[in-house]
């Protein structure tokens, strides 16, 4: 019964990364996945980055998906600078509307003054 149990623990190693389950070390920092590694390792899909972990415990190296601070910052300020262009878009049209508006006010304005 014990070598049953060693068996079904053993099997559900692999699937569950050992950075879940016990304390690791980044032994390579996050970095863009290479052509080679995208189509091999199955952590690179998510976000096209990955790390590489030790884990203490077990001593094995895994992969994980990350972020790369970069590129966030870079889609950040993208996202900051599209927004400036749209309000600034729309502030145009709210001048052009508003002075369109004062023109129709001033002619029904004149046109009351013409009629007196």
């Amino acid at each position: 019964m014990a070598a049953g149990e060693e068996r079904r623990s053993a099997s559900s190693t692999p699937s569950t990364p050992c950075w879940q389950l016990e304390d690791f070390v980044v032994a390579q920092e996050c970095g863009r996945c290479s052509s080679f590694q995208a189509k091999t390792v199955p952590e690179c899909g998510p976000t096209g980055f990955v790390e590489r972990i030790s884990c203490t415990a077990s001593k094995r190296d895994e992969f994980k998906s990350c972020r790369s601070a970069v590129l966030e910052a870079h889609i950040f300020w993208r996202f900051v600078g599209t927004m400036m262009c749209v309000a600034a878009v729309f502030a145009v049209l709210v001048v052009c509307r508003q002075r369109v508006l004062d023109r129709k006010a001033l002619e029904k304005v004149r046109k009351q003054i013409e009629s007196i």
